[in-house]
Formats: structure tokens, C-alpha cells, sequence
């Protein structure tokens, strides 16, 4: 029987070209120190503990990004959020205590002194967590996730790349393992059209939004708004 800690261990397993896996890799330059990757391993585990068997909607977006994921070890989650000190996000809500940066403060890649101070920061999660808070979801009702679950990067640690399709048929067996751990009516909401389509070759039904980034944050609450006003679950 699957659990939480076998799709972690399957996570670890993964390698890339171009491809760092938060929960295996660890890189002097960018992260704290080595345990950074069993750090995010732990926060990983202890946010999924919180919402396997209860949530009631999975949300979908792409690729982990560096801003983010990379060195939180939670999808559409950055270091701020679990720090307590984003704007409206706090660790409380992520994991039910404080979490821990794993973002080097002197890393050289850091381009401003918010990074250094507070730990990383990215867009579309404050897009995304502010959806589920303004439309009055529990944090502990949503899971979020990646069709390609690690961070596929350029020549620099700090870029994003998008997954090849190689990647991405390779990450959505992750999300049918996390489906696995889920309860069987977890309605899904995909984050952009390459997950929708990822999870539309799977025969997985999901409600498809406008992915925030580049212009498409006001699209993306409305129809966040109104697929939430559609399916509200007791």
C-alpha cells in the first residue's frame, strides 16, 4: 500500500540533465548547508500529512520553479510563505509550524537584498494561495502540485526552463501516485494549459484555469472564483 513516505522515497529516486530534484540534490552554492534536501524532505512530508485523506481539491501547475519549490519542497510555495513573511501566507497555514529556509543568504545568484533578508519569493504563489484564502478554503482542504514536480533550469540554478515532453510524461506518474494517497472524489483543477492537456492524455478530469504568470492573474481568480462557487464540497 502506498504512503506518504513511499512517494517520497520514489521522488528522491528521480535524476535529470538540466533537472534538480529538491529532495535529493543539494548545491553549496544555493543551498544552507547538506541537509538542506532533508529539510525540504520533511516539509514535504509534514505538509502532505496535514492534507492526504482530507483535502478536497488538487491543483496542478507545470514545473517547480526556483523562486519556489526548489527550495521549499512544497508546490506553488516559496521560502517567504513558510518564514512568516509574506504578506498573507504563513507557515502556520503550510505545514502548522514554523518551516525552515534552505536558500543560502550569501548565495552569489541572489540579485536583491529581499532574497538575502527574507528568503526567496515567487509571483504565482502568492497568486495561487490567494486564491484558495479568498475564496474561503481551509489550506488543509487544497493540495497543491506539479505535473513535472522538480525544477528543470537553464545554465543558472536561478532560471526556469520548460519541461521537455519527455519530462513531463516522466512527472505525471508522480501525480497519479500522489492521486493514490488522495481521497477518491478530489476534484482537480489544472494550472495552465500543458497540465491540463498532461492530465487530459491520462483520462483525469480536471477544470482548466489560465495560469497566472505573464499577464493572466486576473483571469486565473476569476475562473478559480467561479469553478470553487460551482463545486463547493462540504
Amino acid at each position: 500500500m502506498s504512503t506518504i513516505e513511499t512517494f517520497l522515497t520514489s521522488l528522491q529516486q528521480y535524476e535529470g540533465d538540466g533537472v534538480y530534484n529538491p529532495w535529493r540534490d543539494y548545491d553549496e552554492r544555493c543551498d544552507c548547508g547538506p541537509d538542506a534536501p532533508l529539510i525540504r524532505s520533511r516539509q514535504l512530508t509534514d505538509y502532505l500529512r496535514r492534507r492526504v485523506g482530507r483535502a478536497k481539491y488538487l491543483f496542478v501547475a507545470e514545473a517547480a520553479g526556483y523562486q519556489g519549490c526548489r527550495f521549499t519542497g512544497v508546490a506553488i510555495t516559496c521560502e517567504r510563505m513558510l518564514l512568516n513573511a509574506h504578506k498573507q501566507v504563513t507557515s502556520a497555514m503550510v505545514l502548522g509550524y514554523d518551516g525552515q529556509r534552505t536558500s543560502r543568504p550569501d548565495c552569489p545568484f541572489m540579485t536583491s537584498n529581499p532574497q538575502r533578508r527574507q528568503g526567496m519569493n515567487e509571483p504565482t504563489d502568492t497568486y495561487v494561495w490567494g486564491a484558495i484564502l479568498d475564496n474561503g478554503l481551509s489550506p488543509d482542504d487544497v493540495i497543491l502540485w506539479n505535473i513535472f514536480p522538480f525544477h528543470p533550469h537553464k545554465d543558472s540554478p536561478f532560471s526556469n526552463r520548460t519541461p521537455t515532453d519527455a519530462e513531463l510524461a516522466a512527472g505525471l506518474t508522480y501525480t497519479q501516485e500522489l492521486l493514490a494517497l488522495c481521497r477518491p472524489d478530489i476534484l482537480i483543477g489544472a494550472i495552465g494549459r500543458k497540465s491540463a492537456l498532461m492530465l487530459e492524455e491520462k483520462g483525469l478530469a480536471a477544470a482548466v484555469m489560465r495560469h497566472p504568470a505573464n499577464g493572466g492573474a486576473g483571469l486565473f481568480r476569476q475562473q478559480f472564483a467561479q469553478w470553487i462557487s460551482e463545486n463547493a464540497r462540504p
